[in-house]
């Protein structure tokens, strides 16, 4: 997995990317939690996410935001971040023009940053949100949300709560044509601690159905 430094925003930005295997792979885009609370690319569950994409057969992105790493520039409340993202996005299409699909997974901070280029993007087909901060942010934005996708909550979470994040799934849920998938961790906190095999598994087996020939998800 090549370290790359790319232009962002702010000057340039530090990533981990696995090239594409094959022609028309498609991408995916690793999104780390909050800066400001010691996130980073090389977070536990943003490397899981990023080592299952791929196993896939993805082109895999993983960065560091504005002031992290190496990273240039300083924490800006997550509008630089998102101008950040959107930038990283740019870097892979520039060279992977090709690309059938993209998808975006984000932690925490990350999540809420994912969802944001979600409506920007329209090339972005699917969505991994993990413990997305819904009583920290404002999601109104979603509205519609353009793509399916999963949001995962620990049962135990003691920064985002639980029932914050079903009010969010819930509102999603009454968009027509999309279909949201929500599944609770029991026992996990925040950071799944102790439960991070529980989270890959139900990321991995979303992504088997989503991924399938077959899938009813488009």
């Amino acid at each position: 997995m090549p370290d790359v430094i790319f232009p962002g925003p702010e000057g340039r930005l530090e990533g981990r990317f696995s090239p594409p295997p094959r022609p028309r792979a498609p991408v995916a885009m690793i999104l780390h939690p909050h800066p400001q609370g010691g996130g980073t690319m090389n977070d536990r569950i943003t490397q899981a996410l990023y080592k299952t994409f791929v196993r896939r057969g993805f082109a895999v992105l993983r960065f560091n935001f504005r002031g992290v790493g190496r990273s240039q520039g300083t924490f800006d409340n997550g509008i630089g971040e998102l101008s950040d993202a959107a930038a990283a996005l740019d870097w892979v299409q520039s060279f992977h023009p090709e690309a059938q699909t993209t998808w975006i997974a984000g932690f925490s901070f990350g999540a809420w940053i994912g969802m944001q280029l979600l409506m920007r993007r329209p090339e972005i087909r699917g969505f991994i949100s993990v413990a997305p901060p819904a009583n920290m942010y404002d999601f109104s934005f979603l509205a519609p949300c353009p793509s399916s996708g999963i949001i995962v909550q620990g049962t135990a979470d003691e920064v985002v709560t639980a029932s914050a994040v079903q009010k969010l799934v819930d509102k999603l849920r009454t968009q027509k044509g999309i279909t949201i998938h929500h599944d609770e961790i029991r026992g996990a906190n925040h950071f799944f601690e102790h439960e991070l095999e529980q989270l890959m598994k139900s990321v991995d087996n979303y992504l088997d159905m989503r991924l399938s020939p077959d899938s009813p998800i488009r």
